[in-house]
């Protein structure tokens, strides 16, 4: 089972330092995507996302030419899909990157390749993967129907990974590798042998594809926990951060921290897929994601009740990636608290953001760009909304004489 020449398609978060850790071990990568800037700067030799340490193995794999970017698919022994799988409408997941990841690789298919679903998807795509390969290429055999001798493997097998670690975690984790067929899911393994060091469990696709559901669900549902508590100790004047300290002393007790929401394409999305998939019980996934969604109007409405005692209030909005030290915004609470003080028109609007150079789209005209001093020292209200290492710098003394609100805790 040798791979020659692996392929990546699609090179965000997780794509580029899968395709970088692949080519550090001596294989030949290939990256696919459809961002030219992305494809350029890559073979630059340098990377257009944030993640420590990533830079120093794409430049060295660029360099030794095992990896290069392009924008259309090459042949290789094995495909490798990490293509967002976002939600349309009223939660639906949408389905279009893996179609058209399908539809762009379907041409240089050849018996013996295997092909691996790394997206976060609804349980049933990788079946829907098969059957748009098989549109696109009847000559070829795909593992559908109890086919009991493809001509291509198909697996799927999702990433389990820290934004800020996911160069220690690809090769450190366990993976769960689902085939649709027991070979598929050996072949998968022998793939991910490459590079991992954790276990590679197989099972079945979409036991595999509700086991990403079931991880990141569960954390969902711990976090509107800590929330709603949050929410309950301001009425009751309670401090969220002791209490939380206090009830974690319990030898059986983890309680999580609250935040202004839940963000990122993971947390904030997965568990609607499960919604969507069987809306009549999945009635506590559902109420936690309610009470995360939430979270952000409740922290606008913290901000204008805090905003009524200036006339005109400067308001430093500290942070907006989904999580801290890193420069993804995908589903920020951050941004859409940002977005609504804008459309609220509550006041001047002071952004810090020391991981993001270029401001998204949706404030980037309404908001002022400001060093974390400058922000600190022209602002009325202080709202910490992403716990980065500079914020935690920052000296109790600055924040005297301006109204704080630390929806992170890393200031009570």
């Amino acid at each position: 089972m040798n791979f020659k020449k692996v392929s990546v398609i699609g090179l965000g978060y997780i794509g580029l330092p899968t395709a970088a850790i692949i080519a550090s071990r001596g294989v030949n990568v290939v990256g696919v995507d459809v961002n030219q800037h992305a494809v350029d700067t890559i073979n630059q030799g340098n990377i257009h996302i944030v993640e420590p340490d990533l830079d120093m193995v794409v430049k060295s794999a660029v360099q030794t030419g095992k990896l290069k970017a392009v924008t259309v698919p090459e042949e290789a022994d094995a495909f490798m899909i990490a293509v967002p799988t976002p939600f349309k409408g009223d939660y639906e997941p949408d389905l279009s990157y893996i179609e058209a990841a399908a539809k762009a690789i379907a041409p240089v298919l050849k018996k013996g390749d295997l092909i691996v679903l790394e997206s976060t998807s609804p349980v049933g795509s990788t079946e829907k993967l098969a059957a748009w390969l098989t549109s696109e290429r009847p000559d070829l055999e795909m593992p559908l129907n109890g086919s009991s001798a493809p001509d291509v493997n198909i697996a799927y097998c999702p990433e389990r990974v820290l934004p800020g670690y996911v160069l220690q975690e690809l090769v450190s984790n366990d993976r769960v590798v689902g085939g649709l067929t027991n070979e598929c899911a050996k072949r998968a393994v022998a793939l991910y042998s490459i590079f991992v060091k954790g276990n590679c469990i197989i099972t079945n696709s979409r036991t595999a594809e509700m086991a990403k559901l079931t991880e990141n669900s569960f954390r969902d549902v711990n976090i509107a926990f800590a929330n709603e508590l949050s929410l309950i100790c301001d009425t009751l004047d309670i401090n969220v951060w002791e209490l939380i300290n206090l009830s974690n002393l319990h030898p059986r007790v983890n309680i999580l921290k609250p935040g202004p929401g839940v963000g990122g394409h993971c947390i904030a999305v997965d568990p609607w897929f499960i919604v969507n998939s069987d809306p009549a019980n999945a009635k506590l996934i559902k109420q936690a994601r309610n009470v995360n969604d939430n979270k952000p109007k409740y922290v606008v409405d913290r901000v204008k009740k805090s905003a009524d005692r200036f006339k005109e209030p400067s308001i430093a909005c500290l942070g907006l990636s989904f999580k801290a030290d890193i420069d993804d915004v995908r589903e920020s609470p951050a941004v859409e608290i940002v977005e609504t003080l804008i459309k609220e028109k509550i006041g001047r609007i002071l952004v810090v953001e020391p991981n993001v150079e270029t401001l998204p789209e949706s404030i980037g005209g309404a908001v002022e760009k400001k060093s974390l001093n400058d922000a600190l020292s022209q602002s009325d209200i202080v709202l910490l909304l992403v716990d980065h290492k500079e914020f935690k710098e920052v000296s109790v003394d600055k924040l005297k004489e301006r109204v704080v609100i630390d929806t992170r805790g890393i200031w009570m």
